[in-house]
């Protein structure tokens, strides 16, 4: 199944603590190049993946691309060009109707925590030769955005080489790390641990911790193997393994070497892209890896190694953006079988899904575009 969009980021919810709730895997959010957020709602019923965008879920997010959506229950995180993170609420239309639409609930910083940093000459950094800003600002793109395990915690990094911290509840600015590349971030993700990996055009990834008693983070480690900028960065769902992709057109996985703290080691570098890789997913045992060269590859993992099931073509542009859920509303007719949806959104204006039945005990695979 192909869905008319221009994709620059995707979202899929992942279940919250406390148990999810009604808006847990009910949809897909879709960002663009064109400002617009989009909410397609998740037809379980269907036979065959489906998704249907009602009225009124289209949202002008503000004066510059969507770079990143992170959403929790019935929230929606989404990082923008114009330097600007966005909350949002999902909402129904009707109590107890099955149509919902996006509330705007703050925009961050937000207005609070602006004024309060401008009266104190001390929350002032400078950003240019003859420029200064608060430090809650963000001054460049915000490229990438993820969420602590609990939810508590947004972590956001941007082209201006800063990574901050954010509260969930209030949307204050908890923390700002200036300089922590020494070129533009592209890629976080945050760890069941309380690790954050942060990974940059400067080629680095680099490890963040908050030790017990500490205010702030502090670097921990620096993982150097890429010869291109690093542009994506995916977690095993324990921590305990990184993927790490890059303009040098390899997928990296690097697992923790045992030592303590956030010293990790190469395992493998897989290869097989022909262009730069800009966007990865890890569901289970399978990694997917989309690419510059318009295909997405999935890897899966296993006995100490990786090799490629699949390449999936079909794009006519740049991968951009993936999500990957298992799928267990879905009889494959197998019950040796697991059953994954892909989505794929790209440079080409479409989103695409895909079906991925993946065999528990064998190496072969049926794969298949809807």
């Amino acid at each position: 199944m192909t869905l008319p969009s221009i994709g620059s980021s995707l979202s899929w919810p992942t279940p919250p603590t406390p148990p999810p709730s009604p808006w847990t895997k009910k949809f897909l959010y879709t960002g663009s190049s064109h400002n617009e957020i989009r909410l397609w709602k998740h037809n379980s019923l269907s036979s065959e993946p489906n998704l249907t965008h009602p009225a009124d879920t289209t949202v002008a997010a503000g004066n510059g691309a969507v770079k990143s959506l992170v959403a929790s229950s019935n929230r929606l995180f989404s990082a923008h060009q114009d330097s600007k993170i966005r909350v949002w609420q999902i909402v129904e239309h009707v109590a107890g109707s099955d149509n919902y639409k996006l509330a705007k609930l703050a925009t961050l910083p937000t207005l609070r925590d602006r004024a309060m940093k401008l009266l104190t000459p001390n929350t002032h950094v400078q950003i240019r030769r003859h420029k200064k800003s608060t430090w809650v600002h963000h001054v460049d793109a915000v490229s990438a955005l993820t969420l602590s395990k609990d939810r508590s915690l947004l972590y956001s990094v941007s082209w201006d080489r800063t990574l901050k911290i954010w509260q969930t509840t209030d949307f204050k600015c908890l923390e700002s790390i200036k300089n922590a590349h020494d070129d533009a971030i592209n890629a976080v993700e945050s760890s069941i641990d309380g690790h954050v990996y942060t990974g940059s055009a400067d080629k680095k990834i680099k490890v963040w911790s908050k030790s017990p008693g500490e205010k702030k983070h502090s670097l921990i480690a620096i993982l150097e193997k890429h010869n291109s900028g690093v542009n994506a960065l995916a977690l095993s769902g324990d921590g305990s393994v990184l993927f790490s992709g890059a303009g040098d057109r390899s997928v990296v996985v690097w697992k923790k070497d045992g030592g303590g703290g956030g010293r990790m080691v190469v395992v493998v570098s897989l290869r097989g892209h022909g262009k730069a890789v800009l966007c990865l997913a890890v569901v289970g045992d399978l990694v997917c890896s989309g690419s510059a060269d318009s295909t997405v590859r999935v890897w899966r993992g296993g006995g100490g190694g990786y090799w490629c099931l699949a390449v999936l073509e079909g794009h006519g542009g740049p991968v951009k953006c993936l999500a990957v859920v298992a799928r267990d509303d879905y009889g494959s007719g197998d019950e040796e079988a697991s059953s994954y949806l892909l989505y794929s959104g790209s440079l080409d204006c479409d989103v695409k899904i895909w079906q991925i039945l993946v065999p528990m005990l064998e190496s072969n695979q049926n794969f298949q575009n809807l």
